[in-house]
């Protein structure tokens, strides 16, 4: 399938009255942000200069307002979940990346691989919940048969045939490739074919060269992640994005990565959802570190919506943020927070201490709290069941790409 057209997001809702753009104004140009907020009004597109201005402001609430008003314009009130569960096929990983948590070596104390079988069990507990979506992603065991990969695609098909598999980041396809010996190009249809029906965003971290260096240097490199998700996008797949945010990089390190991710999507349109992902360092090699603080994270998800102005969807991850922070971050430019998500491993041997899973009740009822109208949607955001059928009638696609 040949490259998209880089498409303008759509309006759903009319600017707010002009009491509210004049105190938005007023705001913009008292925290030295008058010119970014004439740009977000007039929806130009911010540079560089811009996103490191938005990093440098201490006035995180005018910030928010800024962020709110791009999702507000896109979005309205809709809030996007699903019902999905996670399976982590194997956490044994030769890249040994700094910052992970996850990663065991072969025969380590807590190694393990699922077999194909293995991983159609865990689908098959899920029977009785109304799940849609698999995410499925692991660490890179070159040990593992390119016919491996195959074989839990269709074991997850073979359990579920309905269920949307969003599995392998870029890092994974190139091992499958290698796997397989033979390009990326002749690999995708051949997954696609097994059930592979879109990609996650993961493995991204910091494209700058220094981290990746620093960080984890037999991973692969930011242009080698771009060129991939390139290839898959040219195939007809949708990916997500991510920035892992937090640790050793700096602020114009972070810039330079969302632009890439910008010129991404203006090449390929291929990009449904940002979301910026927060370091956690315990149980890490840099457990030295701090980490993001919750204004770190509110400030991710802020210049994430402001700066990818190509990109529909800005994702709040509850289970990395905390559902408090998630609820916020909805008011700070985020229009998703995931999904029900059972059983997800890697931020939780990072520390993370909010459930493995939570009830699509729970889900709904903390969107509402937070002022918003809950959508649950399939992975490529069309929708399920809404909260608010006038806005967003069941069936219609969501998703801004066209």
């Amino acid at each position: 399938m040949g490259q998209r057209q880089p498409q303008q997001l759509p309006l759903m809702l009319p600017l707010s009255n002009p009491k509210d753009i004049a105190r938005l104004q007023r705001r913009a140009e008292l925290a030295g942000l008058g010119s970014i907020c004439t740009k977000v009004l007039e929806g130009e597109r911010l540079s560089s200069d811009d996103a490191l201005a938005l990093y440098a402001t201490p006035d995180y609430l005018t910030m928010g307002m800024l962020a709110n008003h791009v999702r507000e314009r896109i979005h309205g009130d809709l809030t996007y979940f699903n019902i999905n569960q996670h399976i982590n096929y194997t956490n044994v990983c030769n890249k040994l990346c700094r910052f992970c948590a996850f990663q065991r070596l072969p025969n380590q104390e807590g190694a393990y691989v699922f077999t194909p079988e293995q991983v159609a069990q865990k689908i098959t507990e899920q029977l009785d919940q109304p799940v849609t979506e698999v995410h499925m992603v692991a660490g890179i065991y070159p040990k593992l048969p390119y016919e491996y990969y195959l074989d839990i695609l269709r074991a997850v098909k073979s359990a579920r045939p309905e269920i949307h598999i969003k599995a392998f980041t870029m890092i994974e396809l190139m091992q499958i490739a290698h796997r397989a010996k033979k390009p990326l190009e002749e690999v995708l249809p051949e997954l696609i074919e097994a059930g592979l029906g879109s990609c996650p965003g993961g493995g991204a971290e910091i494209f700058a060269d220094r981290v990746q260096r620093e960080g984890y240097h037999l991973k692969n490199t930011g242009q080698q992640w771009l060129d991939t998700a390139r290839t898959v996008h040219a195939a007809g797949l949708h990916s997500n994005c991510t920035m892992l945010h937090g640790h050793i990089e700096t602020v114009a390190e972070r810039v330079d990565h969302l632009l890439h991710l910008r010129e991404l999507q203006d090449e390929t349109g291929g990009l449904q959802c940002y979301i910026p992902l927060s370091f956690h360092p315990e149980n890490t090699e840099w457990s030295h570190l701090p980490g993001p603080t919750a204004l770190d994270e509110l400030r991710e998800i802020a210049i994430g919506r402001l700066m990818l102005d190509n990109i529909p969807h800005i994702k709040a991850y509850w289970i990395m943020l905390t559902v408090p922070i998630a609820q916020l971050a909805l008011s700070f430019g985020a229009d998703d927070v995931d999904g029900t998500v059972v059983e997800e491993k890697i931020y939780h041997d990072a520390g993370a201490t909010t459930p493995q899973s939570v009830a699509r009740q729970e889900l709904e009822n903390w969107i509402s709290e937070a002022g918003r109208i809950p959508v649950e949607r399939d992975t490529l955001y069309s929708v399920v069941w809404s909260g608010d059928e006038e806005l967003a009638p069941v069936g219609s696609a969501a998703s801004g790409l066209g």
